[in-house]
């Protein structure tokens, strides 16, 4: 019986950079200190000097890049197309020696499936490290390289904030008084309602959405309409009375309305045409 062993999520290699020791080392990034074999794995550009440099990386994918290949050349080489030499977060006096230069291929996440994955250094060139391919020497060291298929963390919903006011609301409260519609309104008094209302009203309910909704709502609905005391006659009024009072009612045309309300402006036109007085 064969034990399966799960597969764990692999992140890529994001960046790749030069540092001067631990305080230089930019976040997100790891320093690589020992090599495989046990040496430290400080880059001096001499014995007679004291501090050197480290080679450092980052798997941070919040930029949305990945290194997608690593190579070596040398100064007198020219960098290869779609390549970039590697940042340099050193102190004010600390250089990298150019004889051999660290280039990276940067590319976003969504355009390549595989990528480096890991990086390490050894101090002697016989060692071989297993499922890494073999960079180059660079100042007495190897570089080493694991490139493979990675995954890519999904984004993750943020939690939303439910206010107080939210979190105070209970079940168990009354609910809120609805507003007025012609189907919770206030009771008329009788005989006041007029039946064009109730024709207005019967269109307004077929006009209304299928759906339940209050696009056939109007800001009248809930409103009482009736007719002017002048023109409400009883029922059992006699038809002269009402005859009269309609008589009484002049409808105008619209030559009558502009004859009455016509105004030519000649005031205003005489007195723009007099001189203005002149400056003394």
């Amino acid at each position: 019986m064969s034990l399966v062993i799960p597969r764990r999520d692999v992140r890529p290699i994001t960046a790749v950079a030069w540092t001067s020791n631990t305080s230089t080392c930019p976040r997100d990034f790891t320093l690589i200190s020992i090599t495989e074999d046990g040496s430290a794995a400080n880059f001096t550009r001499s014995f007679a000097m004291k501090s050197g440099y480290y080679l450092c990386y980052s798997k941070d994918l919040t930029g949305g890049m990945v290194v997608s290949d690593i190579q070596l050349i040398s100064d007198k080489d020219s960098i290869p197309h779609g390549y970039g030499y590697i940042a340099e977060h050193l102190e004010p006096r600390a250089t990298v020696s150019k004889k051999k230069r660290v280039c990276v291929r940067i590319v976003p996440i969504g355009s390549v499936d595989t990528a480096v994955l890991d990086i390490k250094l050894t101090a002697k060139s016989k060692m071989m490290l297993q499922h890494y391919t073999y960079v180059g020497d660079v100042h007495g060291y190897v570089l080493w390289c694991k490139k493979g298929p990675f995954t890519c963390p999904g984004p993750q919903a943020k939690p939303r904030r439910v206010s107080l006011d939210i979190q105070k609301l209970s079940l168990d409260q009354p609910n809120p008084l609805l507003p007025l519609k012609p189907s919770n309104a206030p009771p008329l008094p009788p005989g006041r309602l007029s039946h064009r209302r109730q024709n207005l009203n019967t269109k307004e309910e077929q006009a209304k959405a299928a759906d339940g909704s209050l696009q056939g709502i109007t800001a009248l609905d809930g409103v009482p309409f009736s007719l002017h005391p002048k023109f409400d006659v009883p029922a059992n009024a006699a038809g002269s009375q009402l005859s009269s009072q309609l008589n009484n009612i002049r409808i105008k045309s619209i030559q009558d309305i502009e004859n009455e309300y016509n105004y030519t402006f000649a005031v205003e036109e005489s007195a723009t045409k007099k001189a203005k007085p002149s400056a003394s």
